[in-house]
């Protein structure tokens, strides 16, 4: 029975879109993630004078707004995947349970 029901999960073309879709999605998402991270960390390594300039008479250095950018883009693109997650993705996991189980 179940591997039976294993096969006509894998068959349904619904499945495969999700897959698809949420494969692509997560990979774009992650390499956008890896190219803010570690270009913050080579700026950090490499380019300290930019990130110590200061901006105007105050404290406040440039390297401040940049990392509260890294922070602020983590929160907004999880925010990104889980609205498409809880909208899209779940709407399709329901027409798959749907089409496979009856």
């Amino acid at each position: 029975m179940e591997d039976q029901l294993v096969k006509k999960i894998l068959a349904n073309p619904n499945y495969q879109k999700l897959v698809k879709t949420r494969s692509a999605y997560g990979w774009l998402f992650t390499a956008l993630v890896m190219i803010v991270y570690y270009g913050f960390i080579l700026l950090i390594a490499f380019d300290k004078e930019l990130l110590s300039a200061k901006f105007g008479d105050g404290v406040m250095t440039i390297g401040m707004p940049v990392g509260l950018f890294v922070l602020v883009f983590t929160v907004v693109i999880t925010g990104i995947y889980v609205r498409r997650a809880n909208k899209e993705f779940d709407d399709l996991t329901a027409k798959i349970k749907a089409e496979v189980l009856s």
